[in-house]
């Protein structure tokens, strides 16, 4: 079961939130996310654990559970949508400026 853990503390890291569901059971991951550039965590992270009970029990025990002041919100993970690679949004610096300057045609 792969479980979303939210509103973490910026301090709490990847074995202490391991240490928190291990009370519920088994853990085979725990990971707290970071900024790519920064590695500031971003407050949030992901719990693996091979058993739904132990997870479900996980959930109902650890939501709203205040850990450095903060009450944790935790429900189940959803599937990553795949990113699409097109539809908008900037595109790498593509440009229709072909530069050059003056007044004729491209």
């Amino acid at each position: 079961m792969n479980i979303y853990v939210s509103n973490l503390s910026f301090n709490t890291s990847d074995a202490e939130l391991s240490e928190l569901f291990s009370a519920f059971g088994e853990v085979s991951s725990a990971k707290v996310i970071t900024d790519r550039e920064t590695g500031r965590s971003r407050g949030f992270g992901f719990v693996e654990m091979p058993s739904e009970d132990e997870g479900k029990d996980a959930m109902l025990g650890l939501n709203n559970k205040e850990v450095e002041g903060r009450a944790m919100s935790v429900s189940v993970a959803k599937e990553r949508e795949e990113r699409s690679s097109g539809g908008g949004g900037n595109r790498g610096g593509y440009s229709n400026n072909r530069g050059g300057g003056g007044g004729g045609r491209w």
